[in-house]
């Protein structure tokens, strides 16, 4: 099956890229980009930032640094760090995210809740708009993961399956 929802940690995804909600600037503070900064290595935002300002609706990829996977991808999903936004962003960075790994020939992605953390997006409203995107894209890829911390988050997904 291309499409996968489970329970983990999206920096021990044995994936090719992993996405990064990120902010336009790159910097990784909070939230699943601090995770990634934090396991990966200060690498993965250095790169980042120097390919910054990357506007909500494009991507940028860098190296994983220390992760398992082989690429992150950076998908903001708001301008400023810590922003609130709406659905419609998660939509664009999911996208964006998608588009930028069929370009750079990734075969399997990982992505977190996009916006649900300090973007203060409703998981059940993401999850909806990231697998009606990740649809659109399934033929693209070998595998598409939906990984969050808990149970909650696997079965929000499981419903837009």
């Amino acid at each position: 099956m291309t499409l996968v929802v489970q329970k983990g940690d999206i920096t021990e995804l044995k994936v090719d890229a992993i996405v990064n909600p990120a902010n336009s600037s790159g910097y990784m503070g909070g939230g699943v980009a601090g995770v990634i900064k934090r396991i990966g290595g200060f690498e993965i935002e250095k790169e980042a930032v120097s390919k910054a300002p990357i506007p909500v609706g494009d991507a940028v990829v860098t190296t994983a640094g220390k992760l398992p996977c082989k690429y992150v991808i950076h998908a903001p999903t708001m301008k400023q760090p810590a922003m609130r936004i709406g659905v419609e962003n998660v939509r664009l960075a999911t996208r964006a995210a998608f588009k930028k790994a069929k370009e750079s020939g990734i075969k399997s992605i990982g992505f977190p809740g996009m916006g649900t953390g300090v973007g203060g997006v409703p998981l059940v409203d993401a999850a909806k708009v990231m697998v009606e995107t990740a649809k659109d894209f399934e033929k693209d890829f070998e595998k598409i993961v939906f990984i969050g911390l808990n149970n909650e988050f696997v079965e929000v997904f499981k419903k837009f399956f």
